[in-house]
């Protein structure tokens, strides 16, 4: 008996004879073939999985660079400075103008505590930060006759009607303190309850705060999202302060 074969048509339409080594050549080839479509899957399934990997990864870090180098994120705790800020407002602040010292009067600062504030204070609890608006700086003058009466920086009085709590008076009792280097003077925009610079004047330093505690400057309120906006340094407020030399009579002549 001869070799069975399989009979398949050529191109010029006459038969021809598949044997079983042709089929056998065939058969590896198509399975060389099929090899190589499964290692192109494997291949195109790592690429797949570094791409996830690389979009997860990449804004994780991109974010803890900012938070670590640039910005901070801080809850309010009390409520110290509404209505600027209420309980439980969440604000982000710029590292980069409280690691330069680029701080204004007006300015609303993040600061870690500078001589046991938080140990005695009733309202400023749950956090080892407190957050007070700046109204001196280095060399100011900053006073206040109490009884409704409005703080004068450098002999000037100011209206702080802008970011006083409402019925919230400047301050309820007298004080005078001179803001010495390397020093700010901090008040809360809630008057009434909170124990800024004006309740710390025997801490060893006058109740001033030291610019290198200074943590962060606020700039925004990012949640709630009710409450989101940016917050306001209300500038206008410090326009005809004079600096500290001019109001002394000490310039440069």
């Amino acid at each position: 008996m001869g070799m069975a074969a399989d009979m398949a048509y050529t191109h010029d339409g006459k038969y021809s004879a598949n044997t079983g080594s042709d089929r056998a050549g065939a058969y590896a080839s198509r399975s060389a073939n099929g090899g190589a479509s499964g290692g192109n899957s494997s291949s195109n399934l790592g690429i797949t999985l570094r791409e996830v990997l690389h979009w997860l990864v990449v804004p994780v870090l991109i974010v803890v660079v900012l938070r670590c180098f640039f910005f901070g994120m801080y809850v309010i705790p009390s409520a110290s400075m509404e209505n600027t800020l209420g309980i439980g407002d969440r604000v982000v602040t710029s590292r980069i103008a409280a690691s330069r010292g680029d701080i204004k009067r007006g300015d609303i600062i993040v600061f870690k505590d500078p001589a046991g504030w938080l140990s005695v204070s009733t309202t400023e609890t749950g956090s080892d930060y407190l957050i007070k608006r700046v109204i001196g700086v280095a060399g100011d003058r900053v006073a206040c006759e109490g009884n409704g009466a409005p703080v004068t920086v450098n002999g000037v009085e100011i209206d702080e009607t802008s970011y006083l709590r409402p019925g919230a008076d400047p301050s309820e009792f007298a004080f005078s303190i001179t803001v010495t280097d390397g020093n700010l003077f901090v008040l809360g925009d809630n008057r009434a309850n909170s124990a800024d610079s004006r309740y710390h004047t025997g801490d060893g330093n006058n109740g001033l705060v030291p610019v290198s505690d200074v943590v962060g400057v606020a700039l925004a309120v990012y949640w709630p999202i009710s409450d989101m906006k940016a917050l306001k340094n209300h500038e206008g407020v410090f326009a005809k302060v004079p600096d500290a030399n001019a109001a002394s009579g000490s310039g440069a002549q």
